[in-house]
């Protein structure tokens, strides 16, 4: 009997408890991420447990989260954070260079590896072959000291992808379309696993996309094979070197199946105030719209804010619409500046926000008393917006752009013809605001101020 994706990185990465369903297990975790809303209390947990250098093979550090420094309070967190990264051996991203989950499916991510980050979405690192999970900020500091991470041995469900996905229909209509057939407890004790050719016609930012929203599901975690796509990729971030291919056994055996043909898809939105609240934007009809929001751990990648820009560009946003644009990383923001995509937003009337989590947790952009918000973020929880009584709705890139434009909920494929929209042969690669560690045999403990 083969073995799914799932298993094998599972049974690569165990070092206690046995392979059996529902039973607790013990694995070897290679990375860890933190964010800043959780990662002070982990680092000082991790403090506390007296281990010198954190023992994985990559632990990194973002500060994305409490970026509105109106106190003194969240520059005092990221100051401490990123002495303890200089200290114990932690890559620290600075504010400014973009979402965790953005940043580390860029720049750090590597398929068959374990991670596990103090944030939700950290199963985000899912969509190029990673069995990564969202912990608790001790549950991360075990692991940067070298301990094992426990889980129950999850359930796997095949999700079986067959053609290919229609004009302005995106993978966030994927996931919603998932969300609407378990909803958000079908995913309990469970492992999501992406399978079928078609797999193949998705980008790893796609990709990427649908396994963030697995979270949604209440997953352990979500994951797509590493193939040739994967590849594509990395190099492009100039890391083709850490790939491998990674894909079920012909003969894998499943706990659950879904089928989804991607071309009979139509663009979806979840309606307030639940992620698996899902409706075709026709069952929804005329929405009159206040505010829309895109951006997001789900919905910042290069493409998706290339896409926005072509929808706004030479347009004006409607007049009774408020339009916020959060890039997701400091590298999509440095190329659609470059390309000139950034400059059609700004003319449309678009409020260009930092690259950082923002509206998503509830920081800055609450819509006004009542207002009806479509966003491309992944929860719509009641007051999560900032507003109790906002109507939050969950939707694509293309729609948010083009429903921006009319002051409606309006369906994207009202647009005609769509452009191919491809990833860059190679990306923009600057990690100069990721801090290394300091090295352990240089290190003047004396400079470092804790």
């Amino acid at each position: 009997m083969g073995l799914t994706l799932t298993e094998k990185i599972l049974k690569a990465h165990l070092v206690d408890g046995e392979f059996v369903k529902g039973q607790e297990i013990g694995i070897r975790i290679d990375q860890t991420l933190t964010q800043d809303a959780t990662g002070t209390m982990a680092y000082l947990e991790y403090e506390a447990m007296g281990v010198p250098r954190v023992r994985t093979e990559k632990s990194v550090a973002y500060i994305d989260h409490n970026t509105l420094q109106s106190g003194f309070e969240n520059a005092d967190d990221h100051r401490f954070i990123g002495s303890v990264c200089k200290k114990h051996g932690i890559y620290f991203s600075r504010p400014g260079n973009g979402i965790c989950h953005q940043v580390h499916l860029e720049r750090f991510g590597i398929p068959g590896k374990t991670l596990i980050g103090s944030d939700s979405h950290t199963p985000t690192g899912g969509g190029i072959g990673m069995i990564a999970i969202g912990a608790g900020g001790l549950d991360v500091a075990v692991a940067m000291g070298g301990g094992a991470y426990y889980i129950t041995y999850p359930k796997i469900v095949k999700v079986n992808l067959t053609g290919k996905l229609s004009p302005w229909v995106s993978a966030k209509d994927v996931i919603l379309e998932v969300l609407r057939r378990m909803s958000v407890k079908g995913g309990v004790g469970k492992v999501i696993e992406y399978c079928g050719e078609g797999v193949k016609t998705l980008t790893v930012p796609e990709r990427a996309t649908i396994t963030n929203m697995g979270a949604e599901l209440g997953a352990t975690t979500s994951i797509f094979p590493s193939d040739e796509t994967t590849l594509a990729f990395l190099k492009a971030q100039d890391r083709a070197d850490v790939w491998s291919e990674l894909k079920a056994d012909d003969d894998a055996v499943y706990d659950e199946q879904i089928d989804i043909d991607l071309s009979q898809l139509v663009p979806l939105a979840a309606c307030p105030h639940s992620p698996d609240n899902v409706k075709s934007v026709n069952e929804i009809g005329k929405l009159k719209i206040d505010q829309v929001c895109i951006g997001s751990c789900t919905n910042s990648s290069y493409v998706d804010m290339m896409k926005v820009a072509h929808i706004l560009k030479g347009k004006t946003v409607d007049p009774s619409v408020s339009l916020a644009i959060a890039p997701g990383s400091k590298q999509v923001l440095n190329m659609i500046a470059e390309n000139g995509a950034l400059a059609d937003m700004i003319a449309a009337g678009a409020r260009i926000l930092e690259s950082a989590c923002g509206p998503c947790i509830g920081m800055g952009q609450s819509p006004n008393s009542k207002g009806v918000s479509l966003r491309t973020f992944n929860r719509n929880f009641e007051g999560r917006s900032g507003t109790k009584d906002g109507q939050i709705y969950l939707v694509s890139p293309e729609m948010a752009a083009v429903s921006a434009l009319t002051g409606y909920l309006t369906d994207p494929r009202t647009l005609g013809d769509m452009p191919e929209f491809k990833l860059p042969e190679h990306f923009k690669i600057n990690d100069n605001m990721v801090v290394p560690p300091a090295n352990e045999a240089d290190m003047d403990l004396s400079l470092i101020h804790i």
